[in-house]
C-alpha cells in the first residue's frame, strides 16, 4: 500500500445516517413528482373566466391555456369597426393566457414551495 491518507476509512456509523437523509431525500423528491402530476392533471379541467373590453368579452380559458369559450356582448360588433373587435379579442385572448399561467403558477407553487424548476412552467 502507498504511503499517504487511506481513502477507504469510513468512521462507524458515519454512512448510516447519510444513507438515510438520502433515502428521505429521494421520498421527498417523489413525493413532490406524484403531486405536480396531480396538479398538472388538475389544472387541463380547472377553467379560469377573463372579462375583457369593459366586459364586453368573456373568456373561459383552463389551467393548460385551452380556450373554452369566448363570449362577446353583440354591442361590440360593429361591421363598419372590424378592427376595432380584433383589437379587442386579442386583447382579452392576451389577458386570459396570462391569468392561466399566473393560476397554473399558484397551483403549483404550493406543491413547490416556491423553488423553481426549469421546464415546468
Amino acid at each position: 500500500m502507498a504511503k499517504g491518507r487511506r481513502t477507504d476509512f469510513v468512521p462507524r456509523g458515519a454512512s448510516q445516517p447519510k444513507q438515510q437523509n438520502n433515502n428521505d431525500m429521494m421520498q421527498r423528491i417523489q413525493q413532490m413528482q406524484d403531486d405536480m402530476r396531480k396538479v398538472q392533471e388538475e389544472l387541463e379541467t380547472e377553467q379560469v373566466t377573463v372579462t375583457g373590453a369593459g366586459g364586453a368579452i368573456t373568456i373561459v380559458i383552463t389551467g393548460h391555456q385551452h380556450m373554452q369559450s369566448i363570449k362577446l356582448d353583440p354591442a361590440l360588433v360593429d361591421p363598419a369597426d372590424v378592427s376595432m373587435l380584433e383589437d379587442s379579442l386579442v386583447a382579452a385572448v392576451n389577458e386570459a393566457i396570462v391569468a392561466s399561467q399566473e393560476h397554473a403558477a399558484k397551483r403549483l407553487e404550493a406543491v413547490t414551495g416556491g423553488v423553481n424548476i426549469p421546464g415546468l412552467m
